[in-house]
């Protein structure tokens, strides 16, 4: 299996706060890997020290085998490879839904308009969203707006998706919506890496489930190590916890 990104010794300290402590990890290309835990165990942070809106405070981030921390790396050209989803869409208000679809392919990628436009139509196609390309997001639900933000992600032709809670947000009833979307991405073999609270999604659709607590990665496996067999009492506790929940 080729490895996509490999994460060694990982850390983030904000003042005395220990986020991450000691994370070794990797994702291989074409995998789906959901990372689940409770809230304030590091799950977003890790996501944002991967593609470096976080800078990790120590340890080494490979992706294809570069070491991307190193102060010779290309921060924007490795940011492009990865389509950020996050919690609360970031769309640009002031842009129709074609628009916010097309300004990062023609800004970053230096590609014409017609063929943004003609790859933004596809991805919007792909999220049930080409009927709404020249709606402004304020007149979007949450969903639509969820599955536009995947649609613009799409288009800068990432090699690895990070979704960070995407369907947090969302009203109950988006939230299917959102998912059946990104299972059809995983479908199409799309490399993914996901922070979510969903555990059907997470055991329906990932390769390999990674839980996080305090900090650190407690355990991971298969969907059906993690969620029939796992070996730690915290690991259980929180699956018991969250699936009465749901």
């Amino acid at each position: 299996m080729e490895k996509i990104i490999d994460i060694q010794h990982l850390s983030k300290t904000f003042g005395t706060n220990e986020v991450l402590k000691d994370i070794n990890f990797s994702v291989n290309k074409g995998e789906v890997v959901s990372i689940i835990g409770s809230s304030g165990s590091g799950k977003s942070t890790l996501l944002r020290c991967i593609n470096l809106l976080e800078k990790p405070t120590g340890g080494k981030i490979f992706f294809k085998g570069e070491d991307i921390l190193d102060d010779k790396h290309d921060i924007r050209a490795y940011r492009a490879k990865l389509g950020m989803v996050f919690q609360h869409f970031n769309l640009f208000n002031n842009h129709d839904v074609l628009s916010n679809c097309m300004v990062g392919q023609i800004k970053v990628l230096k590609r014409s308009k017609e063929e943004a436009r003609e790859v933004a139509m596809k991805y919007l196609k792909v999220v049930e969203m080409e009927k709404f390309i020249h709606a402004k997001p304020h007149q979007l639900s949450g969903g639509q707006k969820q599955r536009v933000a995947i649609a613009r992600a799409l288009s800068m032709d990432p090699e690895v998706m990070l979704f960070d809670e995407p369907t947090s947000a969302l009203d109950p009833e988006m939230v299917g919506e959102v998912l059946k979307v990104m299972k059809e991405l995983a479908g199409l073999g799309l490399t993914m890496l996901v922070v979510t609270h969903e555990m059907g999604f997470a055991r329906e659709v990932s390769d390999r489930v990674v839980f996080m607590d305090k900090g650190v990665i407690a355990e991971e496996g298969t969907p059906e190590e993690i969620f029939n067999n796992p070996k730690l009492e915290r690991t259980r506790e929180f699956l018991k916890r969250t699936l009465e929940q749901n």
